[in-house]
């Protein structure tokens, strides 16, 4: 069963000490262990940590991206739809 974390939830996970997540349209994920392994650089992802990153997430990846990394990062889904 997948958890279900509000935005402010995913909004305390905004540093490396609390760990980082980030909302890819409903689904939560943590990239704290991800941040070094990102092939754009650990920059973009502190940028978004905590908020949702769909937006700047589509602009530059495609689904296949999502498919590739969502077993290992994907933690829950978000309860109510989240704002940029």
């Amino acid at each position: 069963m997948s958890k279900s974390f509000s935005t402010s939830d995913v909004a305390e996970h905004n540093s490396a000490d609390k760990g980082m997540y980030i909302i890819v349209d409903e689904g939560v994920y943590d990239v704290t262990n991800f941040i070094d392994e990102h092939p754009g650089g650990s920059k973009i992802l502190k940028r978004v940590a905590g908020k949702d990153a769909s937006k700047q997430f589509w602009k530059y990846h495609n689904e296949g991206v999502l498919k590739k990394y969502a077993a290992k990062l994907k933690v829950g889904t978000v309860a109510e739809k989240a704002k940029l």
